[in-house]
């Protein structure tokens, strides 16, 4: 076991969106998670990664192991390709970059500022930083958003030799990754109308 959340209640805002929710990740293992608009996968992930506290329930595991990567980038717009990977490799106590630049072919564009490439080029920027981490266990909400077929397939890829490789994926996607992984919905774990404050705003749930 890489990562274990047991009996979870989430909340966003002070408005309970998850309860009773509990999974387990093992190594080599990917977890997708499924569910509508607003049912609290963000939540989720951000919990997951340390951002927010549960309201009850445990995670255990992962600590210090997590690499989470959120709707934004995490890249800084003055600093070329080639920088801003070298800035997140180095406070992860690395110096090669060389496989993140080779996984989301980015050799091309090492030498741009990153405030100038496309929004499908910065993604693949935002997500090769995680292949510079070390960390075992990746956080992943809607990591393909931006991204063509070509650059879904290099994501995919990555996935696949991180799991090789003994790590663990915990990803909300709407789309089929060709991967094997298991599947969690997480609309069943919606909380109870009763447990809710009354308000209708669901936003970046």
């Amino acid at each position: 076991m890489i990562l274990s959340a047991q009996n979870l209640t989430l909340a966003r805002g002070g408005v309970p969106v998850l309860s009773g929710l509990s999974f387990t990740l093992e190594a080599g293992q990917a977890l997708i998670l499924r569910g509508p608009n607003g049912a609290g996968k963000t939540t989720l992930l951000r919990t997951i990664a340390g951002l927010q506290a549960p309201v009850d329930g445990t995670i255990a595991g992962a600590e210090d192991a997590i690499a989470y990567a959120g709707h934004a980038d995490g890249i800084k717009a003055m600093l070329t390709v080639r920088e801003n990977l070298l800035f997140w490799a180095q406070v992860f106590g690395n110096n090669d970059i060389a496989p993140a630049l080779e996984a989301y072919k980015l050799h091309p564009l090492a030498d741009r500022l990153a405030g100038t490439l496309s929004a499908g080029q910065k993604r693949r920027l935002g997500l090769s930083r995680l292949l510079v981490t070390g960390c075992p266990v990746w956080v992943l909400d809607e990591p393909t958003v931006s991204l063509d077929v070509e650059a879904v397939a290099m994501f995919a890829a990555a996935v696949s030799g991180h799991l090789a490789g003994g790590g663990a994926a915990l990803v909300a996607t709407h789309i089929d990754l060709g991967i094997e992984a298991a599947v969690l919905d997480i609309a069943p774990f919606r909380a109870r109308a009763d447990l809710r404050s009354g308000t209708s705003d669901e936003a970046f749930l």
